[in-house]
C-alpha cells in the first residue's frame, strides 16, 4: 500500500482508478472540478472521460454506461445536482447494473456558489444511499467502495464531500489501480428502463421495499459507528465529525454518521442510553431531524434550537466553542474569532484579471446602454458587478430568461444580458430560443473567451479540443443563435472598443432579440498558449491625472503621485490607451 500527500479530490480520483472506473463525465464546478481533471491527466488507466455541456447530460451519459454494466462516475457541485435532478430521481427507480457513483460536492459558506443547499436532502428524496466522508482518507475509502455498494444494491450512490475535504491535503493510503476493464453491453428490459406509468408504479414499490437492504448494507460496512462512554453524547457527520473528535473529552459518548439512510433502531439504541444529546453538522439538519424522531424524552440540541449555527461553514474553533457553550468542555482550546487583519490593508474584493476582455465588453455596454437593466449569469463575468454591469444573477442560463421576462413584463428600459460561452451551451440555448419565440426585445451579449475559465480552464465545445486533448471542430455560436431564430448576430473584438460600441449601437436601434458575441481568448489561457502582447505604459509628462483609466477598473493601473501608472500585471489589451483622453498611454518602447 502506498501513501501519498494528496488533495482530497486527487484522493477521490485515485479511488475511482482503484475501483476500475470505466466511464467518467462531469461539468466543472468548485469544489468538485479537480476529480475529472486528475482523471484525465493520469496515465495509469485508459477509459472514457469527458467534460459534458451540463450536469444533466453528464448524468445521463454516465447512467447509460452503468446500464451497460460499466462502472461510471459523474461529478458536479451541489447546485449542478439541481440540473441533474430530473434523471436522478428516476434513475433510483430504474436502478443500475454497473456501479454508478454521483459525486455532488457541497459548499458550506458558499465560498464559490450561489447557495448553501445540502445534497444529502436529494439522496433522501431519491431514496438512494449517500456517503458523507469526514476527511480525505475517508473520502478515498468511501469513493473506492461506492462502486461495489452501487452494484450490490443496484442503485446509484450519491457521494457527498464538502469544500474542506475536496480542497484539503493530507497523507492518504492508496490501493492498486484496477486492471479490470468492462465492455459495455445493454440488456434490453423495457419493464426496467421504460418508465411508462404501469412500469413506474411497480419500480417505485420495489425501491421502497429495498430500503431495509440499503440500511443493512451501510450498517455492514461500518460507515456509521459509535462509542458509549458517558451520559452525554455528541452526534456529528461529515467534516464536523473530524472537528468534534479533536476536542471531545473522554467522558462524552460519540456517534459518527458517514452514510444515509441511518438505521433508526440503531440510532434509537444509542440515543436512549444518554441524558443529553448534541448534534453537530453543516448545512441542513439532516441528522438532527433523524435523531429527534427517535429521541423520545431525551433532550436533543443542534441547529433546530440554536445550539449550532444554521448557516455557514464550521471550523475546529467554532465546534469547540459550541461544545464549550453546551458544557461539554470547560473552555475552547483555541480562539473562535480569526485574527484581525493588519491595519491599513486596503479591501481587495474579487476582480476581473488585468486585460480580461469582459471588462472592455462591460465598459462598452455601459457606454451604449446607459440606463439599461443588466441580467447576468454564472461565471467570471459575474464580477461585472464591481463595474455596475450586473443587476441579477440566479443560476446557469438565467440571464436570458430573466431578461426576456423583464422585457415581456412591460419594463420600459433596455435589457442587456451577459452570458459566457460555456454557460450559454449549458443552459442558455433553450432560454434564447424561448426569448425569440416569445417576441422579447433585448440584447444578449455572449462573452466568448473560448474556455470555461472560472472553474479552472476546462474545455467546452467552442474550445475545439476535448477533455482528453483530442481536436474537434468548434461549434459555431453564431450558427446556433441564428438557428434559434435570431436575425441580428454579430461577432466583435472587445479590445476594439470603438467597433464594439458601434455594433452595440446597431443592436440597440433594432427590435427583437439581438445577439452580440464578444470574442477574445481568456488572458490566462492565451498566455499559456504562447500568445504574448507587449505591455502598455503611461508617458508621465502627458498624463493629466484625470483618472479615466483608473475608473476602467483594471488591476494593472495604479495612481501614484497624481499620475497614472501601469504595472507589470498589464496584459497588453490596449483598451486603456483608447480611453485616455490625453493620449498618454501607449505600448512600451514606442515613446
Amino acid at each position: 500500500m502506498e501513501t501519498r500527500y494528496l488533495l482530497g479530490n486527487e484522493a477521490i480520483a485515485h479511488a475511482c482508478l482503484e475501483a476500475g472506473v470505466d466511464f467518467a463525465s462531469g461539468y466543472p464546478g468548485t469544489p468538485s472540478s479537480e476529480v475529472i481533471d486528475a482523471l484525465r491527466m493520469q496515465k495509469e488507466r485508459t477509459f472514457h472521460i469527458e467534460w459534458s455541456v451540463n450536469e444533466k447530460v453528464a448524468f445521463e451519459n454516465a447512467l447509460a454506461a452503468a446500464w451497460c454494466g460499466q462502472r461510471a462516475l459523474c461529478t458536479m457541485k451541489h447546485v449542478g445536482l439541481n440540473v441533474a435532478a430530473d434523471p436522478l430521481m428516476t434513475s433510483a427507480y430504474t436502478g443500475v447494473t454497473g456501479g454508478f457513483v454521483v459525486m455532488s460536492a457541497d459548499d458550506p459558506f458558499a465560498h464559490s456558489s450561489q447557495n448553501e443547499q445540502d445534497s444529502r436532502c436529494y439522496a433522501k428524496f431519491a431514496q438512494i444511499p449517500c456517503l458523507d466522508p469526514a476527511n480525505p482518507q475517508e473520502a478515498h475509502d468511501m469513493a473506492a467502495d461506492a462502486f461495489a455498494l452501487s452494484e450490490e444494491l443496484r442503485l446509484p450512490v450519491l457521494f457527498r464531500p464538502t469544500t474542506r475535504i475536496c480542497h484539503s491535503k493530507s497523507d492518504v493510503a492508496l490501493g492498486d489501480v484496477s486492471g479490470e476493464h468492462r465492455k459495455g453491453s445493454f440488456q434490453r428490459d423495457p419493464r426496467q428502463y421504460v418508465v411508462i406509468p404501469a412500469h413506474t408504479r411497480a419500480l417505485h414499490q420495489k425501491l421502497v421495499e429495498k430500503q431495509p437492504q440499503v440500511r443493512q448494507a451501510l450498517a455492514d460496512r461500518g460507515y456509521n459507528r459509535c462509542i458509549v462512554r458517558g451520559k452525554t453524547a455528541v452526534i456529528a457527520s461529515g467534516i464536523a465529525a473530524a472537528y468534534v473528535q479533536e476536542v471531545l473529552p473522554d467522558d462524552v459518548s460519540f456517534l459518527q454518521i458517514g452514510a444515509y439512510p441511518i438505521d433508526p433502531e440503531w440510532l434509537r439504541g444509542f440515543v436512549e442510553r444518554h441524558d443529553d444529546v448534541l448534534v453537530v453538522e453543516e448545512l441542513h439538519p439532516v441528522v438532527e431531524e433523524e435523531v429527534r424522531q427517535v429521541a423520545g424524552a431525551v433532550p436533543v440540541h443542534g441547529k433546530m434550537d440554536g445550539a449550532v449555527p444554521y448557516t455557514g461553514e464550521l471550523s475546529p474553533a467554532a465546534v469547540a466553542a459550541i461544545l464549550a457553550r453546551r458544557g461539554y468542555i470547560r473552555s475552547p482550546p483555541f480562539p473562535e474569532a480569526a485574527a484581525p487583519p493588519a491595519p491599513d490593508v486596503p479591501p481587495r474584493p474579487p476582480i476581473l484579471c488585468a486585460g480580461c476582455m469582459h471588462r472592455a465588453t462591460f465598459h462598452a455596454i455601459r457606454r451604449v446602454f446607459r440606463d439599461a437593466i443588466y441580467p447576468s449569469d454564472i461565471g467570471c463575468y459575474t464580477l461585472g458587478l464591481q463595474l455596475g454591469a450586473v443587476d441579477t444573477t440566479i443560476c446557469m442560463g438565467a440571464s436570458i430568461s430573466v431578461g426576456s421576462g423583464m422585457n415581456l413584463s412591460g419594463e420600459p428600459r433596455d435589457v442587456v444580458c451577459t452570458i459566457g460561452d460555456s454557460t450559454f451551451l449549458h443552459a442558455g440555448i433553450p432560454a434564447l430560443l424561448n426569448a425569440v419565440y416569445s417576441g422579447a426585445n433585448m440584447t444578449v451579449v455572449i462573452l466568448d473567451n473560448r474556455i470555461t475559465a472560472m472553474t479552472g480552464h476546462q474545455p467546452n465545445p467552442v474550445t475545439g479540443v476535448t477533455a482528453m486533448g483530442e481536436d474537434r471542430v468548434p461549434v459555431s455560436l453564431d450558427a446556433i443563435c441564428r438557428a434559434c431564430g435570431v436575425s441580428f448576430v454579430e461577432t466583435v473584438d472587445p479590445y476594439d472598443l470603438t467597433a464594439t460600441m458601434d455594433v452595440l449601437k446597431q443592436a440597440k436601434a433594432r427590435s427583437g432579440v439581438k445577439v452580440v458575441i464578444a470574442r477574445q481568448p481568456c488572458v490566462i489561457s492565451a498566455r499559456r498558449s504562447g500568445i504574448q502582447r507587449k505591455p502598455y505604459a503611461v508617458q508621465e509628462d502627458l498624463c493629466s491625472g484625470c483618472r479615466v483609466c483608473v475608473r476602467f477598473g483594471c488591476p494593472a493601473i495604479e495612481f501614484v503621485g497624481g499620475k497614472a501608472s501601469i504595472t507589470e500585471l498589464c496584459g497588453g489589451c490596449g483598451v486603456c490607451a483608447d480611453l485616455c483622453p490625453a493620449g498618454a498611454i501607449g505600448r512600451e518602447g514606442r515613446r
